[in-house]
């Protein structure tokens, strides 16, 4: 596992073992009882989606807000996000429960007027089925589990833990092998009754780089019947719309966003983007492969 990863799993384990102390899981599990169902995830028929993400902070561009994420949030549902990633990891990324319980309750449908109701994925390092349980009494809807830092028998403990709490996975990959070992993940997910999206990260480890181009070699290795997501380096919408030429379903964008001064626009750019490029490569007229003679025919871009 790369130092960085493995730092971060230790630090997720730590913090599980503390709020373990301090709340059961029989607690959440009765929270998440009394809680209504969070949204549904869905995928549009026209087949591309953007689950939006908020973050504090990164470690590979530093601060990214300072003030309250919930209207950046609201503005990624009302503009056709299909979910919105929440950061909960506190030392790299400034991310808290409270964010996500904070943006589930706005987004969820419930005491305010937020129209389309958007399920939350917590995005995290998560190693322990009671973080599972803690995402579900917050109020979000998914999960992230990064395949890299869990072995066999403590991926089953997750995602039995997410079959019992009701939400999807998002199952994180870096690299062919993850790949591999996510189809197996994704079928025993689906057995559990858990709807499971395979994400491939393309950021590269050491040197906190983006590797766009990991996304185009790797886009046969998905497992089949899964939505593809993919993960870093989707900055615009001529990104979008080469994700989506490739096969991806989806694309996760976070400090792209978080940069954005409209984040509504921002969020319908790409989706467009994405939408159109995907119709266009149904038909043959757009291969993807990054040229810009093929991109400048996808409207909007």
């Amino acid at each position: 596992m790369h130092e960085f990863l493995a730092t971060m799993a230790a630090s997720s384990e730590q913090r599980a073992r503390e709020a373990r102390s301090r709340t059961s899981v029989q607690v959440l599990r009765s929270r998440i009882a009394d809680r209504p169902p969070a949204p549904a995830f869905s995928l549009h028929p026209d087949g591309f989606d953007l689950i939006a993400e908020v973050k504090r902070r990164s470690p590979s561009s530093g601060a990214l807000a300072n003030d309250d994420v919930m209207p950046r949030a609201r503005a990624y549902a009302l503009s056709g996000a299909a979910a919105v990633s929440v950061l909960t990891e506190p030392d790299e990324f400034g991310g808290t429960l409270e964010d996500l319980e904070r943006v589930s309750a706005a987004l969820g449908g419930g005491d305010d007027s937020l129209s389309g109701a958007v399920p939350t994925l917590r995005k995290d390092f998560l190693t322990d089925p009671y973080q599972v349980f803690e995402a579900g009494a917050a109020g979000a809807g998914g999960v992230l589990v990064i395949l890299r830092i869990v072995d066999d028998a403590r991926l089953e403990e997750l995602l039995v833990a997410a079959a019992e709490a009701g939400l999807f996975v998002l199952l994180e990959a870096f690299d062919a092998g993850d790949l591999d070992r996510s189809g197996s993940a994704a079928e025993h997910a689906r057995a559990l009754g858990v709807h499971a999206l395979v994400g491939l990260n393309s950021r590269d480890l050491e040197s906190l780089e983006v590797d766009r181009e990991r996304l185009r070699r790797l886009a046969d290795r998905f497992p089949p019947d899964v939505p593809r997501v993919a993960e870093s380096g989707l900055l615009d919408p001529t990104d979008a719309a080469r994700a989506s030429a490739w096969g991806y379903e989806l694309g996760l964008v976070g400090t792209a966003l978080m940069r954005q001064i409209d984040p509504s626009a921002a969020v319908a750019a790409m989706i467009a983007a994405g939408r159109a490029a995907r119709e266009l490569a149904r038909i043959g007229e757009y291969g993807g492969n990054g040229l810009d003679s093929e991109v400048k025919h996808v409207p909007g871009v």
